[in-house]
This record gives structure tokens, C-alpha cells and sequence, in this order.
């Protein structure tokens, strides 16, 4: 149990009806995970309004109440406390309530449209190898040290976040890399953690049915800067047009890495080939397994972030050439037949671009680039049509289908990425809405040293399509629609 002004240390309260000197068990900002003696945060979602709950978590036995708009009905003995922002106040009670774990670890953010993941995953990997205790908060998983965790978002609520890097805190942690999404700063998930650094890797069109705007968007990416202290550090990809903004009014300690720029850090591709790339950074060569342009931003940042932390040069060098791809990230298999077969979850017009950029550089005769691609449902839909322009102006055939549909059509989706396919591409356009039947055609469609490439899904083994999520793992479904070609 905890003192309840205690949880509320640092809470801008407008107002406060009743007593806060009082020991409560738990905060929940879910009314159905309440329990006696606990606090429930009212949040406005996008969804619903938790002050529709308020009663029902008093009759589930919460002490406190936390809300944005006071009840009209007090009821004795409860407390309640107005604040301006539910999210804001739920990520400082969450990390008061964990002893503000973030403070005793070196938490970096990681921030961008592209390139969180595999610049997360990676530090994690790489720390790892140098022997020391690492936490890892991603998309594709959360790691405490040895220990793995499930995830479902890209930036997990206030009170996972600091669960976990409290359970952090007793394992004996001494870094943590996470990936801190868009959403997730809006929503002020991250507010109350203590970043000892933050990355941003680029910024591009994505997440416009939520932000509206491209400058809301890239503004809310800059307040994970604004929020850094004078000892942390603030590392960004000067050969984004967006990398400087970032950088305004930061109080941090400001480094730049870029490939074609003057950045703090440089590197130059000597050589790319399927199966890894040659660079030159710091006047060192390096091979890594990372395959193409975006990847070699990538291995930049990490090196970059490490050497802010702390490691020695050399040695983080040695550290990269031993990292394997992360799963879904550019993961690729050749068959029997010299087919490749590549699962990236680009789906975002400039990730799909680069992808297809990477891969045509990697040609090296009369290769045909098979592209299976399509766009999720309930999300922004002014990408469909450029996607839909990339994929087929850039492969030798496109095979539009369903991705995660959700409550949409699949059908109006395909129809929306076909407006942007130009007259002359056409004839390059199939529109098959199964996916393993899309993944299979492209098989079939392949010849030996033929390039598959399936996008959209990366990492995810599910489909979802009104509300239910049945199993799909867009890597095993190419590798057995393959391997059922010998048959």
C-alpha cells in the first residue's frame, strides 16, 4: 500500500474533494481491473470516456477518483481530485507509484516513422553481447534482462511502462532502449520518465488520420526533445529534413549522425549484397548482416548511441558485425529454386520506397521484383493511393491485398491503392484480397533469381478483420508456398 498524496506527488490538481493522507493498494485506469482500496483514473480515449465508469469502479470498492470533470454525484468517503489531463496524470502517478524507476536505469527513447524497432532491437542485442543488463521496450517485445514479455503497442500505457522498468529496477538493469511512437507521446505515456537520451531516425507520411496535419505529427515526435534535461543526450539523422527541427529549443547535448551530410557521426556503403553490406565509419570498416540504405542509418544511430553511453569504439564495431536482422525487418530466405523471399513490415509509403530502392540495388541481371503488399484498415488512408503508386511503379508485379483490414472492407481498401497506379503499370496489377492465396500466387509467378517481396505485416503472426485476430505469419507463409513448389 502507498500513501495516496504520495501517488499524486507532482499532479497539477485543480481541484480535491476529500482526503488524500489515506494508504490505497493500486492504480487502474481500466474500471473492470479495480479492486478495494485502489485509485481509478478516468481517461477520455478514443474509444470511450472512463468518467462513464466512475461509479462503477466506487462500486467495485476505489477509494480515489481522478478525473478531468468532477462527478455530480460525491459520494462519502471517496476522494476525488480534478486535473486538467487524465493521461499526463495517470504517467506521473504510475511512475510515483514504481518509485520512479526510470531514474535508476539509462532509459534512451527511440523516436521516427521508420527505423524504431530495428534501432531498439538492435541496442538491446548489442548491449547485451557487451555483457551488460538490459531492458528492451519495442513493438515486437518487451525484455527484462532474459527474461521476455508480450506486447501489443508500439508505446505501452503508463502504468506497463513503469512495471516494467521497476521489475527492471530489481533485476539489475542498467540500460533500457524503447521505442517511443507518436501515439504514445499525444497521449503522455512517456510523461514522467527520465530519458538519459533519445534518437530520432526520420519522419515520414504516416499516422495522418490521427494527427491530421504532417507539422502536428512531426511536432508531437519533438516533444520527446523539448523534455530532455542538459545531461542527456539528443541524437538525430541530419539527412532527414525534419533532423534539426527536432533539435530546437532541445537542452540537451545535440549530435548528429547522417550518410550523405556532416553530421558528429559518419558512414559511407562500400558494398551491398543480399546477404549484408560493407561500410566505412569512423574511418573503420564494417560488415553487417543489415541489408540497404535505411539499415545503414540504422547501424549509424546505433553506434552512435552507444559510443554517447559509454562504449568503446572499437569494440561497439566488433559488437554490430555479430547482429542479425530483426524478425519482420528486411528477413529474407532463398528456396531451391533461387528464389528470394523477403518479410518486411514496411507500411508506410517512404519504408515500402526504400525497401524496393534497397532491393533493385541488389539486382543483378534480369531479376523480376515480385511485390505483395497492402494497407491496414481504420487507419490513415491518404497513403493507400501512394502505396499503391510505389509498389507497382517500382516492381515488375504488385499483388494488392489485405493486410490487417480491421473493420474496413478489404475490397474498398485494394480499390483505394489501384487509384494510384499510373496507366502504364497497370498490366503489372493483381488485386487478390486473401493474402496466403496473394503470397501464393507470387510463388508461382516467381522464377529462379526472382525477388518476392512481402510487406505490410513484418513481425505481426495474426490477421485482423472485424475485431478477431486469426493466425498469419507472412514469413511462414512464403517459405511454405516455396517449398510446396518441389512437390
Amino acid at each position: 500500500m502507498m500513501l495516496l498524496k504520495d501517488i499524486l506527488y507532482g499532479v497539477g490538481l485543480s481541484a480535491v474533494s476529500g482526503d488524500t493522507n489515506v494508504m490505497v493498494n493500486h492504480v487502474h485506469f481500466d474500471s473492470r481491473s479495480v479492486e478495494m482500496d485502489d485509485v481509478f483514473v478516468a481517461i477520455k480515449g478514443l474509444v470511450t470516456d472512463g468518467h462513464k465508469y466512475i461509479q462503477k469502479a466506487i462500486d467495485q470498492g476505489a477509494k480515489a477518483i481522478v478525473c478531468e470533470i468532477m462527478p455530480e454525484l460525491i459520494v462519502n468517503g471517496i476522494t476525488y481530485l480534478q486535473v486538467d489531463n487524465g493521461n499526463k496524470a495517470l504517467a506521473i502517478m504510475a511512475s510515483n507509484f514504481y518509485g520512479t524507476p526510470s531514474k535508476n536505469l539509462k532509459l534512451v527513447g527511440v523516436t521516427g516513422t521508420n527505423g524504431k524497432t530495428t534501432v531498439t532491437s538492435l541496442l538491446y542485442q548489442l548491449f547485451k553481447k557487451a555483457g551488460y543488463k538490459v531492458g528492451l521496450i519495442s513493438t515486437i517485445k518487451i525484455w527484462v534482462d532474459k527474461k521476455e514479455y508480450p506486447t501489443t503497442h508500439t508505446t505501452p500505457d503508463a502504468l506497463t511502462i513503469n512495471k516494467y522498468l521497476h521489475l527492471m529496477n530489481e533485476e539489475g538493469v542498467e540500460f533500457c532502449f524503447m521505442e517511443v511512437s507518436s501515439h504514445g507521446i499525444h497521449q503522455k505515456r512517456a510523461e514522467g520518465l527520465h530519458f538519459s537520451g533519445a534518437i530520432f531516425t526520420n519522419l515520414s507520411h504516416d499516422h495522418l488520420d490521427y494527427h491530421k496535419t504532417f507539422a502536428a505529427y512531426r511536432d508531437t515526435k519533438k516533444k520527446l526533445f523539448d523534455g530532455l534535461s542538459k545531461s542527456a543526450f539528443a541524437l538525430t539523422n541530419l539527412d532527414d529534413k525534419n533532423g534539426m527541427v527536432m533539435l530546437q529549443n532541445c537542452k540537451a547535448r545535440k549530435f548528429t549522425y547522417a550518410l550523405k551530410s556532416f553530421g558528429d557521426y559518419r558512414a559511407q556503403i562500400l558494398e551491398n549484397q543480399i546477404n549484408g553490406q560493407l561500410l566505412k565509419v569512423d574511418d573503420n570498416e564494417l560488415w553487417s548482416k543489415l541489408i540497404g540504405d535505411f539499415n545503414a542509418y540504422n547501424i549509424l544511430a546505433i553506434y552512435a548511441a552507444a559510443d554517447l553511453l559509454g562504449l568503446e569504439k572499437l569494440e561497439i564495431l566488433r559488437l554490430i558485425s555479430e547482429l542479425d536482422n530483426v524478425d519482420g525487418r528486411f528477413q529474407y530466405f532463398i528456396s531451391k529454386e533461387k528464389i528470394t523471399a523477403i518479410v518486411d513490415y514496411a507500411h508506410t509509403p517512404d519504408a515500402l520506397k526504400n525497401v524496393l530502392n534497397t532491393i533493385n540495388t541488389l539486382r543483378t541481371g534480369n531479376e523480376n521484383v515480385i511485390t505483395v503488399v497492402g494497407c491496414g484498415g481504420d487507419r490513415d488512408k491518404s497513403k493507400r493511393p501512394v502505396m499503391g503508386h510505389i509498389a507497382s511503379e517500382m516492381s515488375n508485379q504488385a499483388i494488392f491485398t489485405s493486410d490487417n483490414p480491421r473493420s474496413e472492407s478489404p475490397t474498398a481498401i485494394i480499390e483505394e491503392m489501384e487509384i494510384g497506379v499510373e496507366a502504364q503499370n497497370l498490366k503489372k496489377v493483381l488485386s487478390i484480397e486473401n493474402r496466403k492465396q496473394a503470397i501464393k500466387t507470387a510463388c508461382k509467378l516467381a522464377s529462379a533469381n526472382d525477388i518476392i517481396l512481402v510487406a505490410g505485416k513484418g513481425h505481426e503472426t495474426y490477421q485482423e478483420t472485424n475485431g478477431k485476430r486469426v493466425d498469419f505469419d507472412d514469413f511462414k507463409e512464403v517459405r511454405t508456398a516455396l517449398e510446396s513448389l518441389n512437390k
